[in-house]
């Protein structure tokens, strides 16, 4: 993974047709970090990447291609078939049929956003920086998804952490009256950023709260492309933000949709 860079090599925009590639290495980043801070096995290869992990965090794929190849299907159909835990597998493509394994799918929309301006939050965001604020960020990232699998509760389980110091990834939380009300990861890599887990707690929900999370976190990725995936309750505020549908992306999941837009 690398960090952002203002060298003159550094995407100055990237076109709608290439978003899915961009956001498949985007999130191959996100979770190559987060596996190796866990400790968990990484498998690399052209096609796919894959995160082994136990009964909890389970296995997560990312798909890097539009055409793997008949080994690494069988490879990929085989690191399913014996995951410990969950099995989720992210395909930007659409291309990846992985319904021989007994999983579900569903689609959610890349999406764009060129470099550009950005508004200011009405609520405080702060970036992250100690592990008790990253709690507060896993604890909310939790509950706002549902996360089922991670109940009870372990500290750094979800957000390891270490984390926090990884290049090119960045935690925020918005603040409601003081109170924390919302999380997101941020990613950049190979000069493109991009959203993840952008939450709010159930409490504070229809407060703003989303919003300003991404404004504030947009504000250090203003001068980028941006990509991310996006759920059907998130893709009205993120069109609000400058961002365009791309392309559909498929999502296969073993258990309960753990959506992470």
């Amino acid at each position: 993974m690398t960090t952002r860079s203002t060298s003159a090599d550094q995407p100055a925009s990237v076109a709608l047709a290439e978003a899915p590639m961009r956001q498949a290495r985007n999130s191959a980043a996100l979770w190559i970090a987060t596996g190796l801070c866990r400790g968990h096995e990484v498998i690399r290869r052209r096609g796919f990447v894959a995160v082994d992990g136990d009964e909890r965090t389970g296995l997560r794929v990312l798909i890097q291609e539009p055409n793997l190849d008949p080994g690494e299907l069988a490879e990929l159909s085989e690191l399913a078939r014996r995951a410990a835990g969950p099995v989720n597998a992210e395909d930007p493509f659409g291309s990846t049929d992985l319904s021989h394994l007994g999983m579900r799918s569903w689609q959610m929309p890349v999406m764009l956003r060129p470099p550009g301006p950005v508004g200011q939050p009405v609520l405080d965001v702060i970036q992250v920086r100690q592990p008790e604020d990253l709690q507060t960020a896993e604890r909310i990232v939790i509950e706002g998804f549902e996360l089922a699998g991670f109940e009870p509760y372990r500290p750094g389980e979800l957000f390891p952490m270490t984390l926090i110091g990884q290049p090119g990834v960045d935690v925020f939380v918005a603040l409601h009256d003081g109170v924390a009300a919302g999380a997101c990861v941020t990613v950049v890599d190979d000069g493109v950023g991009s959203h993840y887990w952008v939450g709010t707690s159930p409490a504070f929900r229809s407060r703003g709260v989303g919003r300003a999370v991404m404004l504030g976190s947009l504000a250090h990725l203003a001068d980028l492309p941006l990509t991310l995936t996006a759920s059907k309750l998130g893709r009205p505020l993120y069109e609000a933000l400058g961002y365009t549908v791309a392309a559909p992306s498929t999502w296969w999941a073993s258990a309960p949709a753990t959506p992470s837009r």
